[in-house]
């Protein structure tokens, strides 16, 4: 049985279920995870303005038509030719490849509607599942970025990956 991975803007509607993923304590390498459920819902409501100031454009993740998840695209203001992916996957979705393929569906819109010439990739260099999608999906590694992500009040180095529009 083949699953349908799409991609639809995030609504507001997600909120619970988006919390309820972030919630889980396993998500260890996933550092935006709200504190409330109000927080959630505030933060999709801004997503309107932050997609028309061509800021951030997210995404929710189905699969079969059920929300598994989130993906999104920061796009870099001083150059806006270049985006970084994001996402997150509820945890009975990981390791089917939901992640790859919802990330392949981010860099086509990337690529394509946002006219990006580069999409990076930047996670935690103890984040295994992480690295695999983006060598599924086809990315480069370029190197470690030491204490490029920060936790708190602590920095953790990051893998760079990367890959160029053709």
């Amino acid at each position: 049985m083949t699953t349908q991975i799409k991609l639809r803007p995030q609504r507001v509607t997600d909120a619970k279920r988006f919390f309820e993923i972030l919630s889980n304590p396993k998500f260890i390498y996933f550092y935006s995870i709200p504190k409330t459920l109000q927080d959630e819902i505030d933060y999709l409501k801004g997503n309107a303005k932050r997609r028309k100031e061509n800021i951030e454009h997210n995404f929710t993740i189905l699969c079969d038509g059920k929300v598994v998840g989130g993906a999104g695209m920061k796009i870099r203001q001083e150059n806006d030719f270049i985006g970084e992916i994001g996402y997150f996957i509820a945890e009975e979705s990981w390791g089917k490849g939901i992640a790859t393929k919802a990330v392949k569906l981010l860099e086509k819109i990337g690529f394509t509607k946002l006219k990006l010439k580069r999409i990076e990739a930047i996670m935690d260099t103890r984040h295994i599942g992480s690295e695999k999608v983006a060598i599924k999906a086809g990315y480069n590694k370029e190197g470690i970025m030491k204490s490029a992500i920060r936790n708190g009040k602590r920095y953790y180095d990051g893998l760079l990956y990367a890959k160029i529009k053709k």
